[in-house]
């Protein structure tokens, strides 16, 4: 088990890991949209929050010997549904792949943002 971790990406906000890789497979902790540079949220709508947390997702992916093209799964939370349209137009750009997918609305989530993504892909660590 090789625990992920990279300075390009948000630091987890408790007691776990940006991700983990076991087994040829990494399972990211859910990305949201702080921004590494300054820790916090920045981006107030769903467009933004929704590029900041592919591009934290894309930084660990990278550092766990992965990509988007191998993800296998996704789970999604959105603070509203009635977002969905827009948060999906961009998931598309970067989930070219089709991996699996759940997408649920969520009463909350951490730091009040709207959007929260996590993935499970193959890597070749």
């Amino acid at each position: 088990m090789i625990k992920i971790h990279t300075e390009k990406a948000p630091a987890a906000v408790g007691p776990y890991s940006q991700a983990i890789v076991s087994g040829g497979m990494v399972y990211t902790s859910g990305q949201i949209a702080i921004d590494p540079a300054t820790n916090t949220v920045e981006a107030k709508t769903i467009e933004e929050q929704t590029e900041q947390v592919m591009r934290n997702l894309g930084e660990v992916l990278r550092t766990a010997g992965s990509s988007f093209e191998k993800a296998v799964k996704t789970t999604c939370f959105l603070a509203d549904m009635n977002d969905f349209a827009a948060f999906n137009e961009i998931y598309g750009k970067y989930f070219t792949s089709l991996p699996a997918r759940s997408c649920v609305a969520v009463k909350t989530l951490p730091k009040g943002v709207l959007v929260e993504v996590e993935v499970i892909a193959e890597s070749v660590l």
